[in-house]
């Protein structure tokens, strides 16, 4: 599950048993990337702060996508797989977000989502290359500057999360197997999903 050892649930106690047992009550099982964080469950209430912070002022269907851009971008399987299935869940059909998974280019975002999207996929690849361009092309599309910044702060926030659970070696939950085949193949672009290899 991770390359570092993980403090199993029966030895939890304080804020880590905390986090463990609003993961289990609202998940239904501890996932992975909470045991990641067992150490040091601070950083992980911190994170939630952040994070919702960011996504207060956004609609689901953008940070959604800005997120799953930057996911591919890192090839982190388990943000791709999380934020793919609430896409599934709430936005797309499995064959719509699979195209949107393979080119979101060419596969019916708008053209204001799309720019949006290359924007978080640059960003997580290389901020330093960002130009006035890239953000005056968001502006052409719509986009305020109070939006561009929150484009910007949820692709910035997926590398932390993203890298933190690579670099960790933690592995995207079993419960993930049971996507459909192809859209389940399509969303790990990088460390296989628990269980599979």
């Amino acid at each position: 599950m991770a390359f570092i050892s993980t403090i199993p649930e029966e030895e939890a106690q304080a804020d880590l048993k905390h986090l463990y047992d609003q993961n289990r009550e609202g998940m239904g099982y501890v996932p992975n990337y909470v045991k990641a964080f067992s150490h040091r469950p601070e950083v992980m209430a911190a994170w939630g702060q952040l994070l919702g912070s960011i996504k207060a002022n956004m609609d689901l269907r953008r940070y959604e996508l800005v997120t799953l851009a930057a996911a591919r971008a890192l090839k982190s399987s388990y943000c791709m797989l999380a934020h793919g299935s609430v896409l599934l869940k709430k936005v797309y059909t499995p064959e719509q977000l699979e195209l949107i998974a393979r080119d979101y280019r060419t596969a019916g975002p708008t053209a204001a989502e799309v720019a949006m999207m290359a924007y978080a996929e640059q960003i997580a690849r290389d901020a330093t290359a960002i130009s006035q361009e890239d953000i005056d092309t968001l502006r052409d599309h719509g986009f305020s500057d109070p939006e561009i910044f929150d484009i910007a702060t949820t692709a910035t926030a997926r590398c932390f999360f993203s890298k933190t659970l690579d670099a960790l070696g933690a592995q995207a939950d079993e419960v993930y197997l049971g996507l459909e085949d192809g859209l389940r193949e399509t969303l790990t672009v990088g460390r296989p999903i628990s269980g599979q290899d």
